[in-house]
């Protein structure tokens, strides 16, 4: 059904009738009742409680959490002609993602309180998903850090590479201080500068700024991301430092982390993204600049790899690195084209032809995606379909195929790695806090998201 907005701005209950609950590892058929943006009832069959309730007929149709995504780049504020925490945030309920948690580098960085306050008023403006932003760690604002509520802030991102600006935390005296005071998680980007230094020299010194984009990865190779990663892990290791890698993109990396405890307890998580699982450098030809990210995709091995340290539980988080860029900037030669690109449209479509493909059941990909983000970071009443918590949740058909193209990419900068692809599984409808703000292709984007809390 396909509601007016003027319904959607007055409704105060939802019944979800007949689908497929994903949750908790388990898929079963059940109903479910939102009001006031609480789910309040899961029960086989449920029955209209007010005169207004909305019913959805869910039949045939997959009921699942709202995805946590917990690496994005929504650009603002300054870098807003690649993407916005409005256009972005939209881009994300349309693909499945109720809450996101957004990246400090900026402009201006976020490495002040001042700063955070900032973005914060910001999102409760024009998020349309659920919000929080990670804090900036540098060489010397360990001060800021230690003024930071636990309950507000997610994690400290780190850049031991790749950075811009000032947040490359290279000073070893400084990195160590913060491992060894913040009480937050720490989320860091592996990879060694030197290494990607004397890698792009060398190529440098043959094809100028004209390097070939199938070289990326070689210039961004292993070798610089398992470098940089187990250096991070053994300084978590001696300060106790809780610590989270992000975007692993070698297999050689997957073997520094463990399956032997359940995540609420491991003080050391990973993450894979969406490209990296993707993509692989066989891929450079045909897209060319589209999948220049940091870290570099690489290759089948490695991709073969990701897979099964996700599969095996060493890997815990699936995210996006949502990243975008104008197609402009991404068409400048190798030198000088950023890498990232935009994905959170398209995650969980792109995730579920990993399902088709026998690459990783639907189970699996909601532990990796929804409750997963929810448990390492701690993060209130989300994540889960549970009686009592905040009614975001995605409904999805797995055997209605679509294409991407310009006509239906969300994203600001209009353009889409997956621009041409047809995906075989459709999202029908998006809940946040208990308002449908995503249904068939329409976005109801009146409603804003919430602030996300962490319970510490």
């Amino acid at each position: 059904k396909v509601f007016s907005l003027q319904i959607f701005n007055i409704m105060n209950s939802i019944l979800i009738k007949n689908g497929k609950i994903i949750n908790e590892g388990k898929i079963y058929q059940s109903d479910i009742y939102i009001e006031d943006e609480i789910i309040k009832e899961i029960s086989p069959s449920i029955s209209p409680k007010l005169s207004d309730t909305i019913t959805i007929d869910a039949e045939g149709n997959y009921v699942i959490p709202g995805l946590i995504d917990d690496q994005v780049h929504f650009r603002e504020p300054g870098l807003t002609h690649k993407g916005d925490i409005y256009t972005e945030s939209r881009a994300a309920v349309a693909g499945g993602v109720t809450s996101f948690l957004e990246m400090p580098n900026t402009i201006p960085q976020t490495i002040t309180k001042d700063k955070l306050k900032e973005k914060f008023t910001i999102a409760s403006k024009k998020s349309i998903a659920n919000y929080s932003f990670m804090f900036g760690g540098t060489n010397d604002n360990i001060n800021e850090i230690l003024k930071l509520d636990l309950k507000e802030v997610p994690a400290l991102k780190i850049f031991l590479g790749s950075s811009t600006g000032n947040m490359l935390v290279d000073n070893l005296e400084a990195l160590e201080e913060i491992f060894l005071k913040c009480n937050l998680p720490i989320a860091v980007h592996c990879e060694d500068e030197n290494t990607i230094k004397e890698n792009l020299k060398l190529y440098t010194d043959i094809y100028g700024e004209k390097i070939p984009i199938k070289f990326h990865s070689k210039i961004r190779n292993e070798k610089a991301c398992y470098l940089s990663s187990s250096m991070a892990i053994d300084l978590a290791k001696k300060t106790g430092a809780r610590l989270h890698v992000f975007h692993l993109s070698t297999k050689k990396e997957t073997d520094l982390f463990s399956n032997s405890i359940d995540l609420k307890d491991k003080k050391i998580t990973a993450e894979v993204c969406i490209h990296h699982l993707t993509f692989s450098e066989d891929d450079y030809e045909k897209y060319g600049s589209r999948i220049k990210w940091n870290p570099s995709i690489k290759s089948l091995v490695d991709q073969d790899g990701l897979w099964k340290a996700l599969n095996d539980d060493r890997i815990d988080i699936i995210a996006t690195d949502h990243a975008p860029h104008t197609y402009e900037e991404k068409s400048n030669d190798y030198v000088n084209c950023p890498s990232g690109g935009p994905l959170v449209q398209h995650s969980l479509v792109a995730m579920l032809e990993g399902y088709h493909n026998n690459k990783i059941k639907l189970e699996k990909i909601v532990q990796k995606m929804c409750h997963n983000p929810a448990i390492l970071y701690e993060i209130e009443k989300r994540g889960f379909i549970k009686e009592g918590y905040y009614a975001d949740i995605v409904i999805f058909n797995l055997n209605n195929p679509w294409t991407v193209n310009k006509d239906n990419i969300l994203y600001k900068c209009g353009w889409s790695p997956f621009e041409g692809n047809t995906f075989k599984s459709r999202i029908s409808h998006t809940i946040v806090n208990g308002n449908i703000v995503y249904n068939n292709d329409k976005m109801f984007d009146k409603k804003l998201g919430k602030k996300l809390t962490f319970d510490r």
